[in-house]
């Protein structure tokens, strides 16, 4: 474990005030939700206050679900390992920042309660999902459907090229450009293998992925108004839904919808009441 380091050739974060808060540019149309506390509180602290409680809280009604468990330890596997070194890129580029007061240690360029955050999200998302698959569970395997899972390839396959265009814009587009490469192809070749899997438990996987999503919107809002983090200026577009940054609202988005969608493709037939 070391503290972040600069990289060479790479935009230095901006350095962060003797409050613990960094220095935001409000000129440049950055929204500024006020701060409730002298200094930001620790990313554990936002842990223990906004994610944990709620995976206890999903977890503790598990006995209600028949679903086998392998399906979310895959996914939680995948998700760690796929999204350790797109995270790493994105804190080198400083991207995203961190006050070094608020994390514990790092590994790598992030933050261990990031990489915390990739199993408690996948967690979350999956137990929810869970929960939502005991309630309505598949009766009948769906018959594979070619025209179905070739749409939705080609959709997500078009976006994942869009994100590419962003990538080589750079500037402002980066960070959206960085989300969409690295998730939507990977939703394209799912919609490929079980588009129609997918599309036959469309319902269960909106349920899935709207709920858990709004909430870590306003919990992402909370911490970045917090100053627990901060998304750089310079890599964003700018846009914003109630002062969340559109990329970050669609990174949950897109996660969650990769964990629904995941566990929709892996659950089993049930046949008995």
């Amino acid at each position: 474990m070391r503290p972040p380091a600069s990289v060479p050739g790479r935009p230095e974060p901006t350095p962060w005030a003797a409050s613990g808060r960094r220095a935001r540019n409000h000129s440049a149309g950055r929204s500024n939700l006020p701060s409730l506390a002298t200094g930001p509180l620790t990313y554990l602290q936002f842990h223990l206050a906004f994610t944990l409680p709620v995976l206890v809280a999903l977890a503790l009604l598990q006995r209600r679900t028949r679903e086998p468990w392998w399906p979310l330890g895959v996914l939680v596997g995948v998700a760690f390992v796929y999204t350790t070194p797109w995270d790493n890129y994105l804190v080198a580029r400083a991207i995203w920042t961190y006050p070094p007061e608020a994390v514990m240690a790092t590994v790598g360029y992030v933050p261990v309660e990031e990489y915390a955050f990739f199993v408690i999200q996948t967690v979350i998302t999956g137990l929810w999902t869970r929960l939502l698959q005991a309630r309505w569970p598949v009766r009948v395997q769906p018959e594979a459907d070619l025209r179905v899972r070739a749409i939705g390839a080609s959709v997500f396959g078009v976006l994942a090229l869009l994100g590419v265009a962003c990538l080589v814009a750079a500037g402002h587009w980066l960070y959206l450009g960085l989300i969409v490469a690295w998730a939507f192809p990977v939703l394209a070749g799912m919609w490929w293998l079980g588009g129609h899997l997918i599309w036959a438990r469309r319902r269960l996987v909106a349920w899935a992925v709207v709920p858990i999503t709004l909430y870590l919107w306003v919990a992402d809002r909370i911490a970045i108004g917090l100053g627990i983090w901060d998304i750089t200026d310079a890599t964003r577009t700018g846009w914003e839904i109630l002062g969340l940054p559109v990329e970050e609202a669609l990174f949950f988005l897109v996660t969650n919808l990769l964990v629904a969608q995941g566990l929709v493709m892996l659950e089993r037939v049930r046949r008995d009441g």
